[in-house]
């Protein structure tokens, strides 16, 4: 691991770009920013970012030289990723952390929502949710018809996804983190966790909105009978 990333030091750029050696003489010096703690991504969270890749002290290195570039990653060994769209994403959050067990690192990238889950998730969510009739394939690759659940894709095992900058511009473009790795040995929720939030967000919503209940539809021609006076 590199020298200048020591346990809790929170890295993080300004609008206007900086010269390398700038960036890792404040990190040094203990420069904190102001703003959104937990979308700062720790030293500790760094490495564990890192140690999902096959060459950790590379990707260390390779983050010191550009700490404002997006990075890409191995999904499956430390971490699968599940990808939903921004709004029903952000539905899901308040729930997982509303009344739920909280979330794990969570970014956003090109519309969508990439929630950290543990390895193993990619694999086993997309039975789970075509067990409740959400409509995915068994690659995870939802259906896109009309009145269909909205799209979620897994990320396990042989893929990759793109991470947000160490040190980016919150204003910028681009992926950037909401719930950012601040630990060696971050809590992931696994898929039942994720399969729960889905549950709830899409009970919560209107049926004409989502098009989609757990529950069948009621048969308006069935006879129904008062057993409350029976003996």
């Amino acid at each position: 691991m590199s020298a200048w990333l020591n346990d809790g030091t929170t890295l993080y750029t300004g609008a206007a770009s900086r010269h390398r050696v700038d960036v890792f003489t404040s990190l040094r010096a203990g420069d904190r920013a102001s703003g959104d703690r937990a979308a700062q991504v720790t030293a500790a969270g760094a490495a564990w970012l890192a140690d999902s890749s096959p060459s950790p002290r590379s990707t260390l290195s390779n983050w010191e030289a550009h700490p404002g570039s997006p990075g890409v990653l191995p999904c499956g060994s430390s971490f699968d990723v599940v990808s939903v769209p921004a709004l029903f994403g952000r539905r899901m959050l308040e729930q997982l952390w509303a009344e739920g067990p909280g979330s794990g690192p969570v970014a956003t990238h090109r519309g969508r929502m990439l929630l950290f889950a543990s390895p193993g998730t990619a694999q086993r969510l997309p039975s789970l949710l075509a067990w409740e009739e959400w409509g995915t394939g068994s690659a995870g690759h939802a259906r896109t018809s009309p009145g269909s659940s909205p799209p979620l894709l897994c990320h396990g095992t042989g893929d990759a996804v793109t991470v947000p900058p160490l040190a980016g511009d919150p204003d910028a473009g681009g992926p950037r983190w909401l719930v950012a790795p601040d630990t060696r040995d971050p809590w992931l929720p696994g898929p039942d966790v994720l399969l729960w939030a889905c549950v709830r967000v899409s009970r919560s919503a209107a049926p004409s909105t989502t098009g989609y209940s757990i529950f069948p539809p009621a048969d308006p021609g069935a006879n129904v009978y008062d057993v409350s006076t029976r003996r």
